[in-house]
Formats: structure tokens, sequence, C-alpha cells
């Protein structure tokens, strides 16, 4: 597997992003080696807040919630997935599976070995984080459920999805800070889209985010769905405390919420939120908002 690491000087001077960079090295399924960045703010020994991102941002994306919440006593543990940020990067589309990727951050998870996990989840970094609760559950102790999904395939996904998807395979420039903007209601300044397209200096690092959109399973036999369907039965069992919070402008997650709600147990009789003013990287819209709710939900359970 060929790989890339976006230089360091990229990554100068980025706003509100002062963390120090952190790097674990995983191994492939097919050999090799990864290198995987991620930001660990907080105190030493405390139980570890786990924030996973999506497509296509990268841990700037938790920079206004990372200092709430560490500064609440938590340890906040923020990975770039593989493909993104800090992290490296395949080369060929190929290189990025589902299934792949979940045991990427399965290995991170372990090699740091993190343990009472509060997961905080949105876009892909449910798809994965969410199957790591299922694998391995008693690493975790509660979740916080953020504009994101764990579709099975056996359900049509919304239209708004669809176009995405198809904007993303489409568009001749793909264009992740811009991308960003359009999925927030606050909108980012010019240095904060720069930032969001720091990761990658050219076409050819952006393998990654360019297949991501193509990996949400949305047919039964797709790729992941089945693992996904096993996933489902294990939370099914779960107590884990599970706390969903929404955008109410994100049209591609819309209603998706009321999923977790019915089918996770351990959703009962929390305090659910539909954060206004909010679009689907809500972390831009309403981080500091979304950190306070997720440090009661920590003190609450």
């Amino acid at each position: 597997m060929k790989t890339l690491r976006t230089p360091d000087a990229r990554f100068d001077a980025l706003p509100d992003y002062p963390f120090r960079p952190h790097y674990v090295t995983i191994d492939d399924t097919e050999g090799g080696s990864l290198r995987v960045h991620y930001v660990d703010e907080g105190p030493d020994g405390a139980a570890p807040v786990l924030m996973m991102h999506g497509e296509p941002s990268w841990s700037f994306l938790y920079r206004h919630m990372i200092p709430v919440v560490a500064k609440a006593g938590h340890r906040v543990v923020v990975p770039d997935l593989i493909g993104f940020g800090k992290s490296d990067k395949p080369t060929e589309r190929t290189d990025y599976t589902y299934d792949r990727h979940i045991d990427w951050m399965g290995q991170v998870v372990r090699q740091l070995d993190l343990k009472g996990i509060t997961l905080v989840c949105q876009d892909w970094g449910g798809l994965i984080g969410l199957r790591l609760w299922a694998e391995m559950p008693e690493r975790f102790a509660r979740i916080v459920v953020a504009n994101t999904a764990l579709p099975t395939g056996e359900q049509k996904l919304n239209e708004a999805f669809y176009s995405w998807q198809q904007f993303s395979q489409e568009v001749e420039e793909f264009d992740s800070g811009r991308i960003v903007y359009g999925g927030t209601i606050s909108k980012l300044t010019d240095a904060e889209v720069a930032a969001y397209n720091a990761p990658f200096p050219d076409d050819s690092y952006k393998a990654g985010a360019r297949q991501f959109p193509m990996l949400v399973p949305d047919r039964p036999d797709a790729p992941g769905a089945a693992g996904n369907r096993a996933a489902w039965d294990v939370i099914r069992t779960l107590d884990t405390p599970v706390l969903t919070a929404f955008g109410a402008d994100d049209m591609v997650m819309a209603g998706v919420d009321a999923v977790f709600q019915k089918l996770c147990p351990g959703a009962e009789g929390q305090p659910h939120v539909i954060l206004p003013n909010a679009g689907h990287f809500l972390q831009e819209d309403v981080g500091k908002d979304l950190a306070g709710l997720i440090v009661e939900f920590i003190d609450r359970t």
C-alpha cells in the first residue's frame, strides 16, 4: 500500500488549534504500517472522552469542544481517521474499506488502552465508533450520538444523502473546506476553510475523502451491512447510557436520532436534544453547547 503524509508545515498557525500532536503506529491487515495522529488533552488518568470525526473533516472539527471538556476534568482523545488530518493517507481508493477503518481505529483504542470511554461520534465517526462499541462494549461507559447513523442497508437512505454522494463523485475539485462550510449554519472564516483543506495539498491526498461517501451501506448486501446488522444485535442488548444530540438543520441525518432512541436500551429516559441553529457539522455551529451537554451527561451517568 502506497501512502502519503501531509507535510507538517501545512498545519502551521491553524486558528484555535494549539494542541500538541500525538502519534500511534498501527498495522494494516495486508501488511505494512500506518501512522495515526490524535489529540490528547486533559488530566492524565482521567477516563477518556473519545471524539470521532467523519467526512471530510479531521480533529480540527472538535477544537472548540476539546478545551471545555478537558477543563471539566476529562481526558479528551481525538484521532484523525486514516486518510484525513495528520494521519497517513493511502493513495488508492480501493485501499479504503469500511472493515479496514474499523480495524484501524480498533487498533488505536486498544494500543492506547482506552477504558471507561465516553464516545462522541458524528458522521463517519459514528459508523466506525458505534461498531467499536459493539465489538468491545466493556471499554465504553456512555455514548453521545450526534448527526450520525449505523445503516444496515435495509432502509433506503434519504435523497439528501444521495445528492451528497453524487456531488462527491462528480465535482471536479473536492474542496473539503467549502464542503464543511456548506454543512454549517454559522459559516466558517476563510482561515477555517483553509484549515479543513490543509490535510490535502493536492488530489493525490484525497482518495479517502472521495471514497468515503461510497462506503455507506445502502443495500442489504453492501460491504459493511452485515457487520452493522450484527452490531445492532449487540447494541440492542446493552444498557450503556446513550444520548442523542442532532442538529435541527441537518437534512442528511434528519430523524435518525429516533432510531437510536428506540433501539438503544440505554437511551430510555435520557434528555435527548435537537439543537437549533446547527447543521451537519454541529461542532462548528454549537460546539461549546454540545461540549457542555457532554460534561453534564458524564456527571449525570
